[in-house]
């Protein structure tokens, strides 16, 4: 078969690129069908091998796959070419997605089409909770792991970072269900492993490094965090997304709860990974810490926090897929840390219900309690329209966005 040219992975990964709305599930349906119904450049179980890998992997799973197929087409410099195509246009859109934000988001009609919105991002958690529920937890140890995880995070009792080490532990241990079957391998030299590992993570810590130089302290911050960020959060963006309203939010007080759930809604509208919400959310930040000049560094030092990851993940690992996806154990414990995330989520679809519905939770107490003093009808009221339109109805995830701000606009202006 004729190696696959540059010109034609431009076409094909740029219109995915550009077209990859609607969350990892939609993105990677639109890979499969590009990949490997039109273009033909991978065969059913190469794809589904890949997809299986980076599940395995923190950071986003569509970006990652799309990283792999390159990868799988052209080496490393394929690769770099997929996944920067599936992530460049999105990084350009937040960008000035951000700049509209902070510019016109005082605006009161604006707000009160940020209202909908938020209500449309409750309904969107739902919807991916719902999802992934009734794929994970299929036993009673699963079960147990999601509400536990749920617990100790609503509490405060552990971190994100200690749920999911723990979650990975108890599926290390757990006894392997079925034999462990070998798998046809090619070898690869660990000198050329760690080769790519040096290449990828100097590139990953050089500008860190020359922060710590320039003593940008902001910018530190964001930039550990960020990282940080790239190698915990297995299970997808919205198990990032807890972990960055805990941090973002309670921990650094960078943002509010509103502002985060306003950078969920709008990177819903854009293509490319869910994730690029940490480009948002830094920029936002940067912006309330020292104006645009910072707004601009703190959203490109997420962004190379949060993607070079990807990168030294995938080009390192790819050569050992098929002996990694040949063990049981790694793959039991993908399936507890996924019960996890589903906590996780649990979690975080409680925390932005009850903080848009009453406001500011008080935390005066063992766990966060609404103020019950606070209620908001409309609000509840666009919630349960959003919940209708997106579950009930299951219109376009677009379109609801739509609906939900135009109703928000509409009902500030009657009421």
């Amino acid at each position: 078969m004729a190696k696959t040219s540059f010109s034609q992975m431009t076409r094909v990964f740029g219109r995915i690129g550009l077209m990859s709305f609607g969350g990892p599930a939609a993105q990677i349906s639109l890979m499969h069908r590009e990949l490997v119904d039109t273009a033909k450049w991978l065969t059913e179980k190469q794809f589904l091998g890949a997809l299986s890998f980076c599940m395995l992997l923190p950071g986003p799973e569509a970006m990652q796959l799309a990283t792999y197929c390159g990868w799988k087409l052209r080496g490393t410099p394929g690769g770099l070419l997929a996944g920067l195509l599936f992530v460049l246009p999105g990084a350009a859109i937040i960008f000035a997605l951000a700049a509209l934000y902070i510019g016109f988001g005082d605006v009161p009609l604006v707000q009160s089409a940020f209202l909908g919105i938020k209500a449309a991002v409750v309904a969107i958690i739902f919807q991916a909770l719902l999802r992934l529920s009734g794929k994970v937890l299929t036993g009673r140890l699963e079960w147990i792991i999601a509400l536990l995880s749920c617990a100790s995070l609503y509490s405060g009792l552990l971190p994100f970072p200690a749920v999911i080490a723990l979650a990975a532990l108890v599926g290390l241990m757990r006894p392997n269900r079925s034999p462990e079957s070998p798998q046809p391998t090619t070898h690869t030299p660990l000198s050329a492993t760690l080769k790519t590992v040096l290449i990828w993570g100097t590139l990953w810590a050089a500008p860190v490094a020359l922060l710590y130089a320039l003593d940008a302290q902001f910018l530190i911050d964001i930039a550990v965090f960020f990282s940080k960020l790239a190698v915990v959060t297995f299970g997808g963006a919205y198990a990032v997304l807890a972990y960055m309203v805990q941090a973002v939010v309670q921990d650094h007080g960078w943002i509010t709860t509103g502002e985060m759930m306003d950078a969920l809604g709008l990177a819903e509208t854009t293509p490319g990974p869910l994730i690029l919400v940490t480009q948002f959310v830094a920029t936002l930040a940067g912006h309330h810490q020292g104006g645009i000049t910072l707004a601009i560094a703190a959203g490109l030092t997420a962004l190379w926090c949060t993607f070079i990851p990807c990168f030294l993940w995938i080009f390192a690992g790819a050569p050992h897929v098929s002996r990694i996806l040949g063990h049981p154990r790694l793959t039991g414990a993908l399936h507890v840390i996924s019960a996890a995330v589903t906590g996780v989520i649990i979690n975080l679809s409680l925390w932005f219900t009850l903080s848009l519905i009453f406001g500011p939770l008080l935390t005066n107490h063992a766990i966060p309690l609404p103020d019950l003093t606070q209620f908001q009808p409309l609000t509840a009221a666009l919630v349960a329209l959003a919940s209708a339109l997106l579950l009930g109805l299951r219109l376009p995830l677009l379109l609801v966005l739509g609906v939900c701000a135009l109703a928000g606009m509409v009902a500030a202006t009657l009421l």
